[in-house]
């Protein structure tokens, strides 16, 4: 029961502590609720629509003008100038009066009529990639739609329509997007980001409460309190209050957030919150051994907040995992998160079960364990130079007892 009683009591200061600090609370409490809601907020509207979008059309032929007449057409793209050159349709460009250029060479139509192969020239505003990827989309089909039409008249001779339609397309295929029907950013981007926002939060709320018990206790991270004599009880009573916390914010995340926004949610609930679980743990003792860097408040933020692009790029997600070099990829196995967001990705938008993502399952509760005998093993140390900076105070302080059991 002495052992609990420590336990609880470590909890207690820590939490006390923590809610008094206003730095801390808005690290761990105000932005993984904010972040979360912005976020998606922002990315609500997966799609684009009607991109403003200037022609260029050196060909003034028919089948040119039916290009652009069928761009028009679609639901991606809004012509909304005829350019008579390049020059003039980048001013527009330049001012936002337009996102795009679609250029039609001047020997589009012959180069069509001698069997040659013609090309239709997409320039974007490249400082939104959803642009880009309307104009092109939009561009594309036309092209394809254009192509089959072609095919038929000109180089296939049937004597039937139910032959044109084999012609233009000799096997029917159907595009199915999985797990992202509308292939929407917001889809692809909110999930793993949740998870990075929780690791993250977790670094920097930490690494601030031990910069803040550097600077009260003398460069020490353990106050001179006879409860803070086992580094297993620190460990376990400071991890208790983050772990309590994140808990109920990931539910928060994971729930009410997804719902809210719509997004994907193919995952169970339960195995859900079971695989969060090393998750957050794996965190807490990680962020706990990183603090151990920081000496000053604002230490962490210089330390951690740098980090959270380039985990996102080499966890596999936003970069192709058999393009990332072997070095990064050993390096990003150090990080929670990289295991974290890969499983969470594949039960919340795939709907895998702890069956499915056992390799990730498992590599969390071996990052918790490790990282917590390193936490212990530093508290421990902690521990020491306590002790050994008591034996050198007046002697009167003796009769505070203070062993490290």
């Amino acid at each position: 029961m002495r052992h609990i009683r420590d336990i609880i009591i470590i909890w207690y200061e820590e939490l006390i502590d923590t809610f008094k600090d206003k730095g801390i609370l808005i690290f761990i409490l105000f932005v993984p609720i904010m972040y979360p809601l912005l976020y998606s907020y922002i990315y609500t509207n997966e799609l684009v629509r009607e991109v403003p979008t200037a022609v260029v059309d050196d060909n003034c032929s028919h089948l040119s003008r039916q290009f652009v007449r069928k761009l028009d057409g679609t639901s991606d793209v809004k012509v909304v100038a005829h350019c008579t050159d390049m020059h003039e349709a980048e001013e527009l460009v330049k001012w936002q009066k337009a996102y795009a250029i679609i250029h039609i060479p001047s020997t589009f139509d012959r180069d069509i009529e001698h069997g040659k192969e013609t090309y239709v020239g997409e320039y974007s505003d490249m400082c939104a990639m959803l642009y880009y990827k309307s104009v092109l989309l939009a561009a594309n089909l036309v092209a394809l739609d254009m192509n089959e039409n072609i095919k038929v008249y000109k180089y296939e001779k049937n004597m039937t329509n139910r032959q044109d339609i084999i012609s233009k397309k000799p096997i029917k295929y159907q595009y199915v997007p999985l797990y992202n029907t509308q292939s929407g950013f917001a889809s692809f981007l909110i999930p793993p980001v949740l998870m990075l926002i929780i690791q993250q939060t977790l670094l920097l709320g930490i690494g601030m409460s031990m910069g803040r018990a550097r600077e009260k206790n003398g460069g020490l991270i353990i106050p001179m309190n006879r409860h803070y004599k086992n580094a297993v009880k620190i460990v376990l009573g400071k991890g208790l209050v983050y772990f309590l916390l994140y808990f109920a914010l990931s539910i928060f995340m994971f729930v009410y957030v997804t719902k809210a926004f719509q997004l994907p949610q193919l995952g169970n609930y339960l195995t859900l919150l079971t695989f969060i679980t090393p998750f957050l743990l794996s965190c807490i003792f990680f962020a706990m051994i990183t603090s151990a860097f920081v000496y000053r408040r604002e230490d962490c933020i210089m330390l951690f907040v740098f980090i959270s692009v380039p985990l996102l790029f080499i966890s596999g997600i936003s970069w192709p995992w058999s393009d990332v070099p072997d070095f990064w990829k050993h390096v990003s196995y150090i990080f929670p998160v990289t295991f974290g967001l890969n499983g969470y990705v594949r039960i919340n938008n795939m709907g895998a079960n702890l069956y499915d993502i056992a390799y990730e399952y498992r590599c969390l509760w071996l990052q918790a364990g490790i990282y917590f005998l390193i936490a212990c093993a530093m508290y421990r140390a902690q521990i020491k130079k306590l002790v050994h900076r008591i034996k050198k105070v007046d002697p009167r302080f003796q009769i505070f007892h203070f062993r490290e059991r």
